[in-house]
Order: C-alpha cells, then structure tokens, then sequence
C-alpha cells in the first residue's frame, strides 16, 4: 500500500471516529436532532429504542442501493467502509457514560466533533454515510453546490420531523444550532485542506522550466507564449495548477534554473480533476 493512500485511510479513519464521537457522546443522550440519518437514528432510538447503531446501517444501506448507479462503484465501496465504521462506533460510543449533562455544551461541542469528523472523511475521499450520500446525489446533478449548504437544507427537515416525534421544541432549536455549527465546521476544514493556488510564471527559459517542473512535480503545467508590453520582449508564460504544500518546491525548482524569474500565486476557491478534488 502506497504511503499516500495509507495516510488517506487514517486521516479518514480519525474522521470517521470524530464523527462518531459527537454523535453518540454528545447529541445520542440529551435527544439532540441535528439533521441527517444520525438525526433519523436518534428519533428511532428514544421513540422505538432501536440501536442507534444498527438504524444508521440500514438507513444508510437504503441510500446507497438508490444511489448505486449514479455515484459510481469506488464511492459506494468508501462510503459502505465509512458507513460501516461510523455504525460500528456509534454502537461502541453509545454505551459509553455520557461526558456532560449540560445540554447548550453538548449541542455546540458535539457539532464541533461531528462537523469536523465529516469534513476530514469527505477531503480524504470517505464518506460517513447518511446525507452525505444524499448530497452527492444533488451534487451530481447541481456540481456547483456545496455539499455543506445542501446538507444544511436536506437536515432542516429532519429536524422538523424531530419536533412532532420527540415533542421539544428547545431541543429542535438546539439541533438548528448545532447544525449550522457542524456545516460551517464542514465547510471550513474542506476549504483549508484544500486549499489550491495558480502560479502564473514568466520566464525567458519557459521550455526548460516547463520539462523540470513536468519530471519534478505531479502537476500538469500550460505554457503561453507573451510579450511584454513595455520592453516587447517575446517571453513565456507557464501555468499552473498547485496545492499550497506544493509550492516551496515549486519556486525551488524554477529559481534554480531562472534566478530573475517572476511568479504570481493566486488562490483557486475550486479546482476539479487531475487529483484536486470537487469538495468545497
């Protein structure tokens, strides 16, 4: 197994057991509904005492089954592996003595735990399951939505149902603010994680610097030829698509070849294909 791919499944796995934890921990025993199939389970458990555990698994195999044909074989099997993990941890969780009573510090630190736990999940190409299907669905019709927004809208109506089952409404008020705290947590780590620049480079050694940054970097690289308007100069343009991360390297290797080199770095609120992802 590649490094990469090692440190996708771990990331993932801290992810899953984040989201997991503020579930069970925080939202499970006081009968905070915060949307989603977790929200589903919670209003199945204190109104039918079905394991939480056991009704986000079945749930969750409803939508995938629906979703099959649409999101593809490799999500369905990350998402069955995501789901699958957040199931059996929710069941382990759910037994655990509760950590607090305090029904305002629950609401807020358990969207902390879940917003984060999911946004950590999705960057790493794994699903928790529940709307996160659901949203992706949409998300394949509408790819300019963001997955935390469309979670925000398919949430406010489980939350509604959770207002006639469990019959409080200031638990339903505590669910709507831990829901915006858990999509704007979610939000906010996809955006960081992936956070991408463009690098527009000018340069009179544009084909030299254009194969070294091609053997060097996994990053494809576009070169334009320029003149500049005030010396007209003929010189070339390269761009490029980088994470963050990438750029030290990047700038190292162009400055070793053209010390009077000049780059501009942009930041890409979204970049898709060619391994940068749509989450955002």
């Amino acid at each position: 197994m590649k490094n990469n791919q090692l440190k996708s499944y771990l990331f993932a796995l801290v992810g899953i057991i984040l989201t997991a934890l503020g579930y069970s921990m925080f939202y499970l025993p006081p009968k905070i509904v915060s949307g989603g199939v977790t929200g589903l389970s919670t209003i199945i458990y204190h109104a039918l005492s079905i394991s939480p555990g056991l009704s986000y698994a079945v749930i969750n195999l409803i939508l995938l089954l629906i979703s099959f044909r649409v999101l593809g074989k490799r999500f369905i099997i990350n998402t069955l592996l995501g789901a699958g993990l957040m199931s059996l941890f929710t069941e382990i969780f759910s037994h655990l003595p509760t950590l607090v009573d305090d029904v305002v510090l629950c609401s807020i630190f358990g969207a902390i735990f879940y917003g984060f736990g999911v946004g950590l999940a999705l960057v790493y190409g794994f699903s928790t399951g529940g709307t996160d299907i659901l949203a992706r669905l949409i998300q394949h019709y509408f790819p300019h939505a963001a997955i935390g927004t469309l979670l925000l809208f398919v949430d406010g109506a489980v939350i509604l149902l959770g207002v006639f089952v469990i019959g409080e409404i200031s638990l339903s008020l505590y669910g709507i603010i831990s829901l915006f705290i858990s999509s704007f947590a979610v939000n906010y780590l996809i955006r960081r994680l992936n956070v991408s620049k463009l690098a527009f480079v000018i340069t009179e050694k544009g084909e030299e610097c254009a194969k070294k940054l091609v053997s060097s970097l996994p990053r494809g690289v576009t070169v334009i030829d320029v003149k500049g308007a005030y010396t007209g100069e003929k010189k070339t343009l390269l761009m490029s698509a980088l994470k963050e991360k990438e750029i030290p390297r990047f700038q190292n290797i162009l400055t070793e070849i053209d010390p009077e080199i000049f780059i501009i770095y942009s930041e890409s609120e979204q970049i898709f294909g060619n391994g940068f992802y749509i989450y955002h």
